[in-house]
């Protein structure tokens, strides 16, 4: 997958739809000035700026995968159009993401996977245990799958809180080789019988060019806020070109010792 493949469509939401209660930061479907209908995740949410960077970059990274993922947008938001709602904590929630935000492309009829019905191979399985491990996402069990079934094809959704290393890092990487434990938890564990069969074929699809790409359509705002948010006791973070490269810096690490945790989600599994 070239760069240009993954780089971000930019739209201007024209009108909040409805919440989607179920998800912890309460995203909306929005509709959007390209005519598109998509799931809006808000700077402003509890989760912060970090949750959006993480669904550009892990998102990005699962679509240079071949995993399927709804597209990506990133999505202008007026705080006026607060003045339409009537709910209080979505009123406070639109005026504090004002300004850009992530969306993904809204899939209708999507229903909610569920390991007990929804059929998948060792293959995919195998695909998504080992991306869900590199990008540390804690969120694909079997309380909280965060797949949608559209059409008979599982799609990844809500990677926001992926990148756990990031909510407290001073751009340093410190052990990439470090085996991720809650991958024992992964709803497709069972499944994933190609791990090791896999594994160099995902990583040389994330080249560092590659990697540079996904990480270069973050926006500069988000990097600044997220450094912000650190207090300024980073100099790496503190300059929005040094921030994008240690995110670079990290999986390239990754990547390159991946031995230790590679073996440690196939341990998981036996």
């Amino acid at each position: 997958m070239d760069s240009e493949t993954l780089k971000l469509r930019s739209v201007l939401v024209e009108r909040y739809v409805t919440p989607l209660r179920e998800g912890g930061s309460m995203p909306a479907i929005v509709e959007a000035d390209d005519l598109g209908t998509y799931v809006l995740k808000f700077r402003g949410a509890g989760q912060g700026v970090r949750a959006l960077m993480a669904e550009v970059i892990s998102g990005g990274i699962a679509r240079a995968l071949g995993l399927p993922v709804p597209e990506i947008v990133l999505a202008q938001l007026n705080g006026d159009l607060s003045r339409t709602e009537s709910d209080p904590e979505i009123q406070d929630l639109i005026r504090a993401s004002d300004g850009l935000n992530v969306a993904l492309d809204y899939l209708p009829g999507a229903i909610n996977f569920d390991p007990a019905v929804d059929v998948v191979d060792s293959d995919f399985a195998s695909r998504l245990v080992w991306f869900d491990t590199l990008v540390s996402n804690v969120d694909r069990t079997a309380r909280n799958t965060n797949m949608l079934m559209c059409k008979k094809q599982p799609w990844l959704i809500d990677h926001g809180a992926s990148l756990t290393f990031h909510h407290a890092w001073n751009g340093v990487v410190a052990d990439p080789s470090k085996p991720f434990a809650p991958s024992s938890e992964h709803v497709l564990l069972p499944l994933a019988s190609q791990i090791a069969q896999v594994d160099a074929e995902l990583a040389e699809k994330l080249t560092p060019e590659v990697l540079r790409a996904i990480v270069d359509e973050v926006p500069d705002c988000f990097l600044a806020q997220a450094a912000s948010e650190r207090g300024g006791d980073s100099d790496v973070l503190s300059d929005v070109q040094a921030h994008r490269a240690a995110y670079v810096n990290y999986f390239v690490a990754r990547l390159a010792e991946r031995g230790r945790w590679v073996q440690g989600v196939i341990d998981a599994r036996a």
